[in-house]
C-alpha cells in the first residue's frame, strides 16, 4: 500500500504478501530463507542464515499473510497513521486472501513501547527471526507477531452499536 499527501507525494508505504505454507510451517519457511529471497539457492549469500526459535512458528501453517516493511515520512509521524493503516491492511488482507494467520516480524522496542498492542497484534514471541544477511549487512533478532484467521475476522467484522438516523 502506498499513501500520498495532498500534493500526491508518497507519505507512507506498507507491504503485505501471502504465502502458501500448507505443506510446511513458518519456522521452516524462515529458516529456508524463502521469506527473504524468491530463490535462496541463487540469490542468498552462502553465509546468510535465519533461525526461528519462536515455538508457535511451527504451528503457523496454511495460508499465511505477512504484514511488514512499513515506512512513514517524518512529517506524518505521531499522528496515528500506522494504526489506521494497520486496520486498512487487515481489511484488505481478509478480503483478498482470508488467511489462516497474519504474521509480522517486529523489533523488540515496538513491544516495549506498546506499539504492537496498539496495532492489534494479539500474540508475540521472542526470536521469531534471528537473521543474518551478509551482503545487505543485516543482523536482526525480531519478535514473531501474529493473529489467527479467526482473530483477524473478528477485528475486521466488528460492528459498533451506533444507530444511524436517515434524514428524509
Amino acid at each position: 500500500m502506498i499513501g500520498t499527501d495532498k500534493n500526491n507525494e508518497v507519505a507512507l508505504v506498507e507491504a503485505a504478501r501471502v504465502y502458501d505454507l500448507s505443506h510446511t510451517n513458518l519456522a521452516e519457511h524462515l529458516e529456508s530463507l524463502k521469506m527473504f529471497y524468491a530463490e535462496p539457492a541463487i540469490h542468498a549469500h552462502p553465509q546468510d542464515r535465519c533461525t526461528c526459535m519462536a515455538p508457535s512458528a511451527k504451528k503457523i501453517t496454511g495460508k499465511v499473510a505477512y504484514h511488514g516493511d512499513f515506512w512513514l515520512r517524518k512529517d506524518f509521524r505521531g499522528k496515528g497513521m500506522p494504526k489506521i493503516m494497520a486496520g486498512i491492511l487487515r481489511g484488505v488482507s481478509f478480503s483478498m486472501w482470508t488467511p489462516d494467520f497474519v504474521i509480522g516480524l517486529a523489533e523488540r522496542w515496538l513491544l516495549d513501547k506498546g506499539v504492537l498492542a496498539q496495532y492489534g497484534h494479539a500474540h508475540h514471541e521472542l526470536s521469531g527471526s534471528i537473521l543474518q544477511l551478509v551482503e545487505e549487512n543485516i543482523i536482526d533478532d525480531d519478535l514473531l507477531v501474529w493473529l489467527t484467521g479467526e482473530e483477524l475476522r473478528r477485528l475486521v467484522d466488528r460492528h459498533d452499536n451506533i444507530d444511524f438516523v436517515l434524514a428524509s
